[in-house]
C-alpha cells in the first residue's frame, strides 16, 4: 500500500484524479463498475492476488492500462505479454512517458 500511496501521490501532483487505490481485486473491479475512469496503473499482484481479471474489465470498458511488476514481461500468461508494462523499480519519467502514450492511444 506504501508504493500505492506514494504513486497516488505523483499522479495528483501531475494533475491526474486518482480513483482507489484498491489493493483487491473485488475492490478494483467494484471502482470500475463505481467510476468513470479513463485509464489505470495496474499492480499485477494486489494482496497476493494477481490482477488479470481486472485487466480483463479494464479491456472490455477499452481502457487503457499499464501493468507495473517486479518481473519481467515473461512472467505474464501469454495473453497479457503484449499489455503495456513497467518493471518495477520504475522513474517518474518512465511513468509518465508511458501515461502520455497511453492517453494518446485513447485517441
Amino acid at each position: 500500500m506504501m508504493v500505492a500511496w506514494a504513486l497516488e501521490d505523483v499522479l495528483s501532483n501531475w494533475g491526474c484524479t486518482v480513483v482507489g487505490p484498491a489493493a483487491r481485486v473485488g475492490k478494483a473491479l467494484a471502482m470500475l463498475d463505481a467510476e468513470a475512469i479513463d485509464m489505470a496503473v495496474l499492480d499485477i499482484s494486489l494482496d497476493g492476488q494477481r490482477s488479470y481479471p481486472v485487466a480483463d474489465a479494464l479491456g472490455a470498458r477499452d481502457v487503457p492500462f499499464v501493468f507495473l511488476t517486479g518481473y519481467g514481461r515473461d512472467s505474464l500468461p501469454s495473453g497479457y505479454r503484449t499489455c503495456p508494462l513497467l518493471q518495477k523499480p520504475f522513474r517518474q519519467t518512465e511513468l509518465g512517458e508511458m501515461l502520455t502514450k497511453l492517453w494518446a492511444s485513447k485517441g
